[in-house]
């Protein structure tokens, strides 16, 4: 019988090194009553901030000094949850710490319409007086930039304190699909029980057994199918947030107001969705070759994770998975990957599934901390194309750490997404040069075609999931379950077109975590885009050529710069212009000479 073992039989090298952060959760609590008592010292400056260049250093240095201790409180309490979702100590763990962020954002939340006060030219006079507050520069800039979408001190308080409960539904969906959802239990080809879960759900689907598939395909979906009401109205919710929130800052959309917190203008967003939907002809052949290799009438929503190869890929354990991905970053330079390998033997890594844990992989950490990758490793390739994933994030944050201050260490998910997937494309290069098995190098295509498949087309299809239905919200239609079965059906017919779209996968807009986060799953379709053009660079030649030394360094440089320009302006640094169609165009070009090529191998 397949089962999920508990945590505690996990071996400890296995599971990631929150020790270090705070030794036993008694320090955790010395540690948050410790920041909760300075965040009271930050309110003693309302109505100082621009009295003078010392008070304004001083306000800015205490903000973020809070900010940072606040951060590792909350992702300590956070990551301890995740390790299991049904711990009610954790949870109650991170609940405090969640209001302890909200409460510091309240209590510093009239520092940015004091500093809209200031003129450009005001601030570079108090910059003369101090020049301490140089390094604030870009930071005072953004601030500014934002002045038409701030209100008054009073009602930036407020929002702030409404943050928690905004946030809500978030939260709320994230309980149910994690802890209190309960999925069937199966059998398999061999007559063995297997435990449907969240992070095995699409690996089931890479079975070769088609009716199996089906059986887990419709058992899956059933039970979300019992939460439908319930989900959809904390979606509706969500989404009411986004543009209640969008309307009190100032904006027409909540489209518009998630897109100028980055500074990225929406037309980038219309360029990603016209571009996709030129190359769709490219996704229906995908679709096609599946429905050819598994020699259907019809391909089905149950045969879409089915590789082109027609049989379920090799292992990879994690170890190996952990050897290749090490290698193939070789061409970023040797300070890059031994820094990487370190972080593998330092435990960074979460690896395994364990009853309760949190489904899917992040990276995490803080400014103060070592990063830290939660997985549910499958010892399948696609787990291994996780794990460098996940390490691109890890790395971009310790390359930023080195060279930025607090106040830059963060970066827009817009440039995030580039990191781990420039880590993706190396995975391929490598693999593909590398592993003599003709089988291997297969699936390893296989792989990158499903990745750009569920990255740059799906997250795509996700994009124009949201936008409608905030588009729907904001014009009083409401949101109901039926609704919005509706709209996501269409959208799977549109981009699936030569495939049977079934009443089950028009619900698969209920088991996506990330929309909850409105506006934020075009930047997995972006950054896909970027990557490949950066790794394009980096390898002219393909794998075998001389890496170009050139442009690994202008990607190590982008890394290492944070958030210290605006997105758009980074990826430039990388040789990367968003503000075109040309890299997305030069992705999809690229999928669809890797689709003839697979196609060739296998005929």
């Amino acid at each position: 019988m397949s089962s999920v073992p508990e945590r505690s039989d996990i071996d400890e090298e296995y599971t990631w090194d929150l020790e270090s952060i705070y030794a036993t959760d008694d320090e955790w609590q010395d540690a948050y009553e410790d920041v909760a008592e300075r965040v009271e010292e930050l309110q003693a400056y309302e109505g100082q901030v621009t009295d003078d260049a010392e008070t304004l250093h001083s306000v800015l240095e205490l903000r973020d000094s809070v900010m940072r201790d606040v951060s590792t409180v909350a992702a300590y309490a956070r990551m301890r949850r995740d390790e299991d979702t049904t711990d009610q100590e954790y949870q109650a763990l991170t609940a405090r710490a969640q209001s302890l962020a909200a409460d510091a954002q309240s209590a510093s939340s009239f520092i940015d319409p004091e500093l809209q006060e200031l003129t450009r030219e005001e601030f570079d006079d108090l910059v003369e007086t101090e020049p301490a507050l140089e390094l604030y520069d870009h930071y005072v800039d953004d601030v500014l930039r934002m002045k038409p979408h701030t209100r008054s001190a009073e009602v930036e308080e407020l929002l702030a304190e409404l943050g928690e409960v905004t946030g809500a539904t978030g939260e709320v969906y994230n309980m149910l699909s994690n802890a209190d959802m309960s999925f069937p239990t199966v059998e398999d080809p061999e007559g063995d029980a297997v435990e449907i879960t969240q992070s095995n759900f699409t690996n089931l689907l890479k079975r070769p057994d088609r009716e199996f598939r089906q059986q887990v395909y419709e058992e899956y979906f059933n039970e979300w199918g019992s939460m439908r009401n319930t989900v959809a109205a904390a979606y509706k919710n969500s989404v009411k947030a986004d543009v209640k929130t969008a309307r009190a800052r100032n904006y027409d959309t909540a489209r518009e107001a998630a897109l100028d917190g980055p500074n990225v203008p929406v037309e980038v967003y219309d360029t990603l969705v016209e571009s996709v939907h030129d190359n769709l002809d490219k996704l229906h052949h995908h679709a096609e070759l599946k429905r050819q290799a598994l020699d259907v009438d019809e391909l089905q929503m149950w045969d879409l994770y089915m590789p082109l190869t027609g049989d379920e890929g090799p292992d990879v354990e994690y170890d190996q998975a952990a050897e290749y991905v090490v290698d193939a970053l070789e061409p970023l330079g040797e300070e890059y990957q031994s820094r990487v390998a370190e972080g593998l033997d330092s435990r960074w890594v979460d690896v395994y599934e364990n009853e309760g844990k949190q489904s899917g992989a992040y990276s995490s950490g803080t400014y103060d901390t070592q990063p830290f990758i939660l997985m549910n490793y499958q010892d399948d390739i696609s787990s291994m194309y996780t794990l460098a994933h996940e390490l691109g994030h890890s790395m971009h944050s310790q390359l930023t750490k080195d060279e930025q201050p607090f106040v830059y260490s963060g970066y827009e998910i817009f440039v995030a997404e580039v990191a781990s997937t420039v880590n993706e494309a190396l995975l391929t290069a490598h693999l593909l040069e590398t592993v003599d098995d003709p089988e291997f190098k297969k699936h390893v295509l296989n792989e990158f075609l499903e990745r750009v498949r569920s990255t740059l087309y799906r997250q795509t299809l996700f994009a124009e999931f949201e936008h409608e239905a905030h588009r729907l919200e904001e014009e009083g239609e409401p949101l109901t379950a039926d609704r919005l079965d509706e709209l996501y059906g269409g959208l799977k017919e549109t981009y699936y077109e030569p495939a049977a779209v079934d009443d089950r996968i028009a619900r698969e807009w209920m088991r996506i975590p990330h929309f909850y986060r409105a506006f934020y799953v075009y930047q997995y379709a972006t950054g896909i885009s970027a990557a490949l053009a950066i790794v394009d660079d980096v390898l002219p030649d393909g794998a075998s050529g001389e890496p170009d030394r050139g442009a690994a360094d202008a990607y190590l440089e982008f890394l290492q710069q944070g958030s210290r320009e605006y997105p758009l302006e980074l990826l430039r640094i990388a040789g990367v212009d968003m503000g075109s169609s040309e890299p997305i165009d030069r992705a999809l070009s690229t999928y669809g000479e890797r689709l003839d090529e697979l196609e060739e191998l296998l005929s």
